[in-house]
């Protein structure tokens, strides 16, 4: 501090005079924390004035900034009492001329989301009909398959909105399934259609066992459905186009009430799974704003008014709260408008009123009494208040105004209202609901000519249209429809035609707007038929709502029928799910590490397993017994103890792999101890299973790429590589999980049957299949293998697979002729379903690494670039592996391998193609061992010598091996040797080399006294 007190002299500013610079001197310490901006004010020499005025200036600026631009301002808020003010003029009336300076309901435009141009931006180019230089065509030999899937069976507006459509759809060319996860009367109505339906029930795990991918597209409708969400979230049925229909607007309002966003992003995630979200109307998106992932559409139109209706109108009689509230003889006008709040809704209230007054005379000689409801969306009692001050300003008597919310008691009221007034002048982009339930309800409407209702309302015909500026011209309409304090003549038979039109309205354009969305979003390929166009729908589908088939069911009250109740079920399920989630670690941060640790244990691994084979193909010396003790204690201590399942597949003489990828798999894979699951992710794997992880045993595997456009290919590579550490049996089997899902697995009794002709080798090296290709549901009719071959490959299996033989077999001018597959004896194995002997299914995978290897060279530049293939006609990321599904047969043939069918269901069997027919056709040299053995060797040969630097498969799919490795490993071997024995001979020399210390001392034993050597007292004795 004493350097403090002395004061150390500051640098004058030359700028400020000798008295500012005198009081710097004196050392006070709190001159220094003063700010730049204090110092430059009380220091610098500043025109004040000119301070002043910039701060004026910068308050000007941000008031000017506040009141035009930011909305909601006092600013606004004033101009708005004003001009209530100038509404009224001093008897109470509107100020017309101030009415025709608003524009009424223009202060909110809503611009729904285009998402039917994304799609056909997305499909624009997939309609060529040409893949680089290659031609794709569509065969078209089955239809396009699409199911609907529902919460139950009983009646409701999604059943009778989706057999109309569903009606429609199978006239155009679909082919139409339901599912329900509950069974209900309307189960009948679909049969009565002709549509197969079926009831499905989830496992423990919420697993489906529906092999969805055998539809084009889904269309799950109402939010009760999305347990079946729960399964097409999951691989591989992920990219199944999905429409999801909701018309509740229940959860919308639940969403906004949740206090933990870990709800809010859960119905993210399942909203988001969708392709398309399909509401009715427009103020449904609205409401889901929250969760909108970027797939909202509208198809307007429902049955739901016109089902109401019928079922649930209840007579005026029967409503003794609106004849308490109003009296027996009042005649009641409910002022509707549209459901989206704006900031103008107050004036279009205040202008349907004003034009409401003129009917109070013609009801003073009336019985009865005139009684206006408004209702409203907003709720706010506030807004109640707004609307009875219009009502005393316009001279109202009380309580002949009352403003009443939307949802309370909305169907009550228009039931018993006599005249409906739509008294909103917002330009909707569909037909308003509560306009379409009043009419539904018979009752007389009168609306303003705006462009959505003009299309549908005929004025004087189904309901009243008037200007929506001309206050004169809606009192004139009103005085023609009431008369008296009643309803006219015209007005009842207006409201009767309207409840005809309404009854049916917009059922053509839900109809087409379904079938143009599917048109648009459903991929095919192409063994499908494109359907017809949606205007080409004939008109008795899309006229009138098919609303007479359910006319017969009585019961129409599901026992599920509250929507809140299965949302609180809903709301646990999912809380309970994310508390499980929220215990563990975080997945993707848990998976990278338990991945990087994984891949260096395999590295280990496979260098200790090269060493392993380096010295079990070399000579090595027998060692000494405790050597021989010390290895056997460490082969004990490696032994795992093996489970049930391995044991018993220990003992028998075939093991059945069962390729599956994702957890939506897992439904149909098998438990016993014949079949083994083959996981070709490490994700997706089941837990506690004893499958084995298809990418630890092949890296190639991990790659996405490969993985999608191998498919249940890449298995085969996977076991077939070190085949010995994990096959023990004798014969080796595959089985498609979409087998089983199709009803085509093998029973117990094949099973059987299949075990005992191979224990008893009653055909020897044989190929053993069950699932048939001529009655594959993707070949109706029954075409032979090349033929079926193009019709799932767009018509360029035949070119393709010429191609691939050529470039394995180094063929340079083009290969014209195909390998012969007759179909006149037999049948040929489709979906990788199938048995060989282990050291035949070696070979195949030796022919078919270089097939593959092939295939890749021609396909994976295109294909990585553009996501297409020649072979698809859009973009396929699964491109040749159809073709690859159907390679296993030409392999057997042309081996000369016997071929036999086996019945999945009874197990009787039936030898295809025998060998006496195939003399002359097989081409036995290209397949043979011994050539396919020859260029096994010549690429790895290749691969070992000049270690080439293009890209190459086949090297990644197996073991590589030829003879030289024998003389290189024995070389190694050798060196590695002489160079252990050289480290020996050295360290022996460096031992005998090392100089030894020399003693320092030596110890001297004393000797003993006389008197105590016991020894030699003896000795005296004796002398």
């Amino acid at each position: 501090m004493g350097s403090l007190e002395s004061g150390i002299p500051l640098k004058r500013d030359h700028h400020l005079p000798r008295s500012a610079s005198g009081r710097n001197n004196n050392g006070f310490s709190g001159q220094r924390n003063r700010s730049r901006f204090t110092r430059l004010v009380l220091f610098k020499k500043i025109d004040y004035l000119q301070l002043i005025c910039t701060v004026a200036v910068f308050f000007f600026f941000v008031f000017m900034f506040q009141m035009f631009f930011l909305p909601g301002t006092v600013t606004e808020v004033e101009k708005e009492s004003d001009k209530s003010k100038d509404l009224f003029r001093g008897n109470g009336e509107l100020n017309s001329g101030f009415l025709k300076e608003l524009d009424f309901g223009e202060d909110v435009k809503f611009e729904p989301l285009k998402i039917m141009e994304k799609f056909q931006k997305g499909t624009s180019n997939e309609v060529n009909a040409s893949v680089g230089s290659r031609k794709v065509v569509r065969f078209g030999y089955r239809k396009p398959k699409v199911a609907l899937v529902f919460a139950d069976l009983w009646v409701d507006s999604h059943q009778i909105l989706m057999v109309t459509v569903a009606s429609a759809l199978r006239d155009i060319g679909y082919e139409i399934e339901v599912f329900s996860l509950e069974d209900g009367p309307v189960q009948a109505i679909w049969k009565e259609i002709g549509v197969p339906t079926s009831i499905i029930t989830a496992d423990e795990n919420m697993k489906f066992s529906v092999d969805w991918l055998n539809y084009n597209g889904i269309l799950v409708n109402s939010i009760k459905a999305v347990d079946i969400m729960s399964s097409l979230m999951q691989e591989p049925f992920k990219n199944v186009a999905l429409v999801w229909t909701i018309h509740e607007q229940t959860l919308s309002a639940r969403l906004r009430q949740y206090n933990s966003s870990e709800l809010v992003d859960t119905w993210k995630k399942v909203f988001s799974r969708s392709s398309v979200i399909v509401f009715p109307n427009y103020i449904l998106p609205m409401a889901y704003s929250i969760c909108d992932p970027g797939n909202y559409f509208v198809i307007p139109g429902s049955p739901e008014e016109a089902w109401k209706a019928d079922k649930l109108m209840v007579p005026l009689e029967d409503n003794l709260s609106l004849k308490v509230q109003y009296k027996p003889h009042g005649f009641i006008v409910a002022i509707v408008g549209s459901r989206i709040l704006y900031r103008g809704q107050w004036l279009d209230h205040a202008f349907v009123l004003q034009a409401l007054y003129p009917l109070l005379t013609d009801f003073k000689d009336s019985n009865s009494r005139l009684k206006i409801i408004i209702l409203s969306e907003n709720s706010s009692s506030n807004y109640s208040s707004v609307v009875e001050t219009i009502a005393l300003n316009l001279k109202y008597p009380k309580e002949t105004v009352k403003h009443v919310a939307v949802d309370e008691d909305t169907d009550n009221i228009l039931s018993n209202a006599d005249l409906v007034v739509y008294g909103s002048f917002l330009d909707e982009h569909s037909f308003p609901d509560i306009l379409l339930k009043a009419m539904c309800l018979e009752k007389p409407i009168i609306a303003p000519d705006l462009p959505n209702i003009r299309k549908y309302v005929s004025d004087r015909v189904n309901g009243y249209l008037f200007p929506k500026d001309d206050i004169k011209a809606l009192t004139q309409t009103l005085f023609q429809m009431v008369s008296n304090g009643k309803l006219s003549l015209l007005a009842h038979n207006t409201a009767s035609i309207g409840k005809r039109t309404a009854k049916n309205l917009m059922v053509s354009e839900t109809v087409e707007g379904y079938a143009s969305l599917l048109e648009n979003i459903l991929t095919l390929p192409s063994e499908v038929a494109i359907s017809k166009a949606a205007k080409d729908i004939p008109i008795k589908f899309k006229s009138e709502w098919q609303l007479h088939l359910f006319e017969s069911i009585e019961d129409t009250h599901s026992p599920n029928k509250i929507i809140s109740k299965f949302m609180d079920k809903i709301e646990k399920q999912f809380i309970h799910n994310h508390s499980v989630a929220f215990n563990m670690p975080n997945d993707t941060f848990v998976y990278d590490i338990w991945e990087d640790q994984k891949f260096i244990d395999m590295v280990r691994m496979r260098k200790r397993r090269e060493d392993e084979e380096l010295k079990d193909r070399t000579d090595q010396p027998r060692g000494t017994w405790d050597e021989v003790y010390r290895n056997a204690r460490r082969a004990d201590r490696s032994l795992h103890e093996r489970d049930e399942g391995e044991l018993e597949r220990t003992g028998q003489p075939l093991c059945i792999y069962e390729p599956y990828y994702g957890e939506g798999t897992w439904p149909f894979l098998h438990n016993t101890s014949l079949y083994r699951g083959l996981g070709l992710s490490t994700k997706g794997r089941r837990p506690g299973a004893d499958d084995v992880d298809a990418p630890s045993r092949l890296p190639l595997l991990s790659n996405g790429y490969y993985r999608d456009i191998l498919g249940e290919y890449g298995a085969f590579f996977a076991i077939a590589n070190r085949i010995d550490r994990i096959h023990k049996n004798a014969w080796i089997g595959f089985q498609s999980w979409r087998a089983t899902a199709g009803m085509k697995s093998l029973s117990k009794t094949a099973e059987r049957s299949l075990l005992d002709s191979i224990e008893a080798r009653r055909h020897g090296d044989t190929l053993y299949f069950w699932a048939r290709l001529d009655t594959d549901p993707r070949n109706p009719l029954k075409q032979d293998f090349w033929s079926f071959c193009d019709a799932i490959n767009a018509g360029n299996c035949k070119f393709a697979f010429s191609e691939a033989l050529g470039k394995m077999y180094g063929i340079k001018h083009n290969l014209s002729s195909l390998p012969p597959m007759p179909m006149d004896e037999g049948t040929w194995s489709v979906m990788h379903s199938w048995v060989l002997p282990t050291k035949s299914f070696v070979e195949f995978v030796m022919f078919s690494r270089m097939f593959v290897d092939a295939l890749d060279a021609q396909f994976y530049e295109d294909h990585q670039r553009t996501g297409r293939c020649y072979l698809s006609l859009s973009k396929d990321k699964h491109c040749y592996s159809r073709l690859l599904e159907l390679l296993v047969n030409v392999w057997a043939y042309h081996s000369a391998r016997k071929i036999v069918y086996v019945n999945p269901e009874t197990g009787s069997m039936q030898e295809q193609h025998s060998l006496k027919s195939r003399k002359g056709k097989m081409w036995v040299k290209w397949f043979q061992f011994s050539t396919l053995k020859t260029m096994d060797e010549d690429l790895a040969e290749e691969l070992d010598t000049d270690h080439p630097k293009r890209r190459w498969l086949w090297p990644s799919t197996g073991e590589i091996f030829w003879q030289g490795l024998y003389e290189k490993e024995r070389n190694m071997r050798n060196k590695e040797k002489e160079r252990k024995r050289q480290q020996s001979k050295d360290k022996i020399q460096r031992i005998r080399k090392r100089t030894h210390q020399k003693v320092i001392g030596r110890y001297v034993k004393p000797k003993l006294a006389e008197s105590t050597n016991s020894t030699d007292l003896p000795e005296k004795v004796l002398r």
